[in-house]
């Protein structure tokens, strides 16, 4: 596995994850039916909240990012991209296991939505998440508080 961090987003790293998450997304989108190039990037730029999203960097370099967005009732598990070409080395896996271990709240549960079919549902399964729902195009998943990595 390459060397890797993670740091706290700023407001200008927006156009790197957008274009980040069109890439990323646009294969299960195509599959879905959904697929919008603009619309990809737009949701994106409209949701991101920097105080609540970290880089992940591999050598130096940006190659993804994963935020966690408080709500009253859990924290959401979104915009959890990582850069094709390090897909399945073992860094998002990391990137996750750190992120429950040190950011992730112990009183509340974590909760994300993932879309039908996406491999990355069974990364999230591999760290407690379980399908609490679904719909035609997303699977909405949850992991109970104090829940081990």
């Amino acid at each position: 596995m390459a060397d890797w961090n993670i740091r706290p987003a700023l407001a200008v790293d927006v156009e790197p994850i957008a274009e980040l998450r069109a890439v990323v997304m646009r294969p299960d989108l195509e599959r879905l039916g959904r697929y919008d190039p603009h619309r990809v990037r737009q949701r994106l730029r409209d949701g991101f909240d920097p105080a609540h999203t970290w880089i992940i960097e591999v050598g130096g370099t940006f190659a993804g990012c994963v935020a966690l967005r408080p709500a009253p009732d859990a924290h959401w598990l979104e915009h959890f991209y990582l850069a094709p070409h390090l897909q399945g080395s073992g860094i998002g896996t990391a990137v996750l296991h750190h992120l429950l271990t040190h950011h992730a709240p112990t009183d509340l549960p974590i909760r994300l939505d993932v879309l039908q079919g996406s491999p990355a549902r069974h990364l999230y399964e591999r760290h407690g998440l379980h399908l609490e729902t679904e719909n035609p195009l997303d699977a909405f998943m949850i992991r109970a508080p104090g829940a081990d990595t």
